[in-house]
């Protein structure tokens, strides 16, 4: 094998977040308020900003592990819960997730219209704010071919806010006397992307002495919520299409299978090995403690995209459109919860 292709920047970056997930892990040991995930996240934060800059290679290498690492965390999430319970949760939580689809999407319209924003900013403000953040985003672009300063612009002000959310939630929820299963739907519906979620979630269970796995379930169920939409939207640019020869078509079928959360098949069906017991319970351990290392050393990669002096860059409609936004999501969410507090149970 060629060692110039081991050596390189890309692998370095995996490497570094490698390491830094196994300080972070290590750190979350010595106390019991703050999970690995987000140690992992503020290192990797810390050290982008104190970094001149940072070579393209190696930035795709932080992208690879925020990705991938992530992916594999949460199949092997799966492999520690029991079938039902996923079902349970991810039934239960449908309602409150499409309705706060469309409030999202019709409040980023109706604000981002009087801030003088365009309508692709704020369609994909809706999308990062109602389902998946980063993805939900990239996917919504590519259909509505959205320009590059509107997926910066909208990437900026989501991520912003998705991040005060996970570092808030856990301490917000605890002081108010949620319980893990309010928890779970309250961060599952209303924190944007799914590695903020599991980042709340570890460190809520933290607060909390025990293990909990309802965010993540319950955001699953959001994130293949990106189908319905893609679907939705594709038909739309369709129809858009027929009518002006000089919009590209897109083809529902290739979108669908394109942005196919596949990562989510593979953790059901986890789920279900573990279900059927087929899962040694020697193993168990090892399981829940490699889930947590794999989505610690994504949160690192995912803080290497975190730089601060961009957040307030690239403009201030479209961060005041993300923020009230997800205001929205979180009052909505909040409000259910409390409401019909023996439906989140």
């Amino acid at each position: 094998m060629n060692s110039s292709r081991i050596f390189t920047k890309k692998n370095l970056a995996i490497l570094v977040c490698l390491f830094i997930a196994i300080v972070a892990t290590y750190l979350s040991k010595q106390q019991r308020w703050i999970g690995g995930p987000m140690i992992g996240l503020l290192i990797g934060m810390i050290l982008v900003n104190l970094m001149p800059a940072l070579d393209k290679e190696f930035k795709s290498g932080t992208s690879w592990a925020g990705k991938k690492f992530l992916s594999a965390g949460i199949v092997l999430a799966g492999a520690t819960l029991n079938f039902n319970t996923v079902l349970g949760y991810g039934a239960k939580a449908i309602p409150l997730v499409l309705f706060n689809m469309a409030l999202a999407f019709g409040v980023a319209l109706f604000v981002g219209k009087r801030l003088g924003l365009s309508k692709n900013t704020s369609l994909l403000v809706g999308g990062g704010t109602s389902i998946c953040g980063g993805t939900a985003i990239a996917t919504v672009a590519s259909i509505i071919k959205a320009h590059e300063d509107e997926i910066a612009y909208a990437l900026t002000a989501i991520f912003l806010f998705d991040l005060f959310a996970a570092l808030s939630y856990p301490y917000f929820a605890k002081a108010i006397g949620m319980t893990p299963a309010q928890f779970g739907f309250f961060a599952g519906t209303s924190i944007n992307d799914t590695s903020s979620v599991a980042a709340a979630q570890d460190t809520f269970s933290k607060l909390m002495g025990l293990s909990i796995h309802h965010p993540i379930t319950v955001k699953l169920t959001r994130t293949t919520m990106l189908i319905p939409l893609a679907i939705l939207l594709s038909a739309l640019q369709g129809a858009k299409a027929r009518k002006d020869a000089s919009i590209e078509k897109t083809s529902v079928g290739k979108t669908v299978l394109k942005i196919f959360p596949w990562f989510i098949l593979l953790f059901l069906i986890a789920a279900l090995i573990n279900t059927f017991g087929w899962i040694p319970k020697d193993y168990a351990k090892l399981i829940s403690t490699a889930y947590k290392f794999f989505i610690t050393a994504a949160l690192a990669g995912v803080g290497f995209k975190i730089k601060f002096h961009d957040l307030f860059t690239k403009g201030l409609k479209p961060i005041l459109l993300g923020g009230i936004t997800w205001l929205f999501v979180f009052l909505s969410s909040f409000t259910m919860i409390n409401l019909f507090s023996a439906y989140f149970q």
